[in-house]
């Protein structure tokens, strides 16, 4: 009897890991084994790593143990960011039997046919400032949305910031054959297209195109329903981009502005491209234009040099300006960045109550944002995972709605009345063609 071998892949970090987790599972594939759960018994298992913070070094290495103790016999393999950065602490991990640097886990395949019974564990990891070559990738399952890698790598060298050493400079693909890719996504059912990259918009800079060229694109890609920027940084979410988006059948309106910290002082220190008043500039021009629009941003707290007085400061510019929804990290050191050195590091203690402060804040804004929509009528594409009775979905301005669950909706954009916020923080709707 002829057994297929079976793979099973673990993602840790950003929507790009996902996307690209996506691109190896489909290699495998087509090479002729079945997908698995990570939790269910593999001949391969691959863990796509992250290496944004020191906690997420820790949970990869929990996740890479984790499949070892599963099935000692099966070939673990660890690939991406953490095991570019960290290749060797990778490699002591006792059963793991290959790692693959952030350029090379599309090479997984070939690599495994490499290795012989008992062998060491190998390493195969490019040097990040040679890495040039773009791996297209995108997300698919049984979602109705598709993230998809439009760019890769960045120029931008922020002083905390370790993702530079373990993604390479910023590369992409053409307009023309990212577009091929979204008819691609579009072709498989998808509705709706999350634009995804470690600086999307740099997009262009290995092309000699730019990421409005890109975005205007997407216009005259049949069948596709809704477009998300998703995260793009402050300085190069452009007027003529907005504009565009008023207008668009497709660009939704939800933007991710990160702004890590909310003094001029500490954005020098952090080597950020744009001021405090450029950012609230820019929240404002999303605003008058599209008063419905969902604005999410990142922030750090607890970066060396921020003193009281700085926390507070950023604090009341978060306060002031119209944001939706706040993502609150805590700073860690990381080896080989500028404020790894700095002076003026801040306890542990203190990073973790203004952690606190800050979600605190973070709660406000979100609870804001959707009281503002209660009782207002909006689009919701519904996606297949039922929970409790329930299915989800996400308005066009990314606000997660929940209703009794009906299959005929799936994969189906509905008008909805938002009536409720429930504990779990989503929505409870009730289908406009229901009442």
């Amino acid at each position: 009897m002829i057994t297929t071998k079976k793979v099973a892949l673990t993602t840790l970090g950003c929507k790009l890991n996902f996307s690209e987790s996506s691109g190896i599972a489909q290699q495998f594939e087509e090479a002729g084994y079945t997908r698995v759960e990570p939790s269910d018994e593999a001949d391969v298992y691959i863990i796509n790593t992250c290496t944004v913070t020191e906690l997420a070094n820790k949970k990869s290495k929990q996740a890479i143990r984790k499949m070892i103790k599963q099935n000692p016999k099966a070939k673990v393999v660890a690939v991406g960011c953490y095991s570019q950065l960290k290749p060797d602490e990778v490699s002591a991990i006792e059963g793991v039997d290959l790692v693959l640097g952030s350029d090379n886990k599309f090479e997984v395949l070939k690599e495994l046919e490499k290795l012989e019974a008992g062998s060491p564990t190998q390493i195969v990891v490019s040097k990040s400032h040679k890495e040039d070559k773009f791996t297209p990738s995108y997300s698919y399952g049984d979602r109705t949305r598709s993230f998809l890698k439009v760019q890769d790598g960045c120029d931008y060298f922020c002083s905390y910031c370790t993702i530079p050493g373990a993604r390479g400079r910023s590369r992409n693909n053409s307009v023309e054959k990212t577009i091929a890719k979204a008819r691609e996504v579009v072709n498989r059912g998808v509705k709706e297209i999350i634009l995804t990259g470690v600086n999307i918009g740099d997009f262009g800079r290995s092309t000699d195109e730019n990421f409005f060229q890109l975005v205007k694109a997407f216009e005259q890609v049949e069948g596709l329903e809704r477009l998300r920027i998703s995260s793009i940084e402050p300085n190069l979410l452009t007027d003529e981009i907005l504009e565009f988006a008023v207008h668009s059948t497709k660009v939704v309106p939800h933007f991710h502005l990160p702004l890590q910290c909310g003094t001029d002082h500490l954005l020098r220190l952090m080597r950020r491209r744009y001021t405090t008043s450029l950012y609230a500039r820019r929240i404002a021009k999303i605003k008058n234009l599209m008063p419905a629009a969902c604005i999410a941003s990142d922030v750090i707290v607890g970066v060396p040099g921020e003193t009281d007085d700085e926390f507070e400061k950023s604090l009341e510019f978060i306060r002031s300006i119209d944001i939706s929804y706040l993502h609150v990290f805590t700073y860690s050191e990381r080896e080989n960045t500028m404020t790894a050195k700095m002076e003026g590091q801040v306890p542990v203690e203190i990073r973790k109550e203004r952690s606190r402060r800050m979600h605190e804040l973070a709660f406000e804004k979100q609870t804001h944002f959707q009281q503002q929509h209660l009782n207002t009528v909006r689009n919701v594409l519904f996606e297949a995972a039922e929970t409790d009775g329930l299915m989800g979905g996400f308005t066009d301005n990314y606000i997660k709605v929940e209703i009794p669950f009906q299959k005929n909706l799936i994969n189906t954009t509905q008008p909805v009345r938002l009536e409720r916020i429930k504990m779990n923080g989503t929505i409870e709707g009730k289908l406009i063609m229901q009442e």
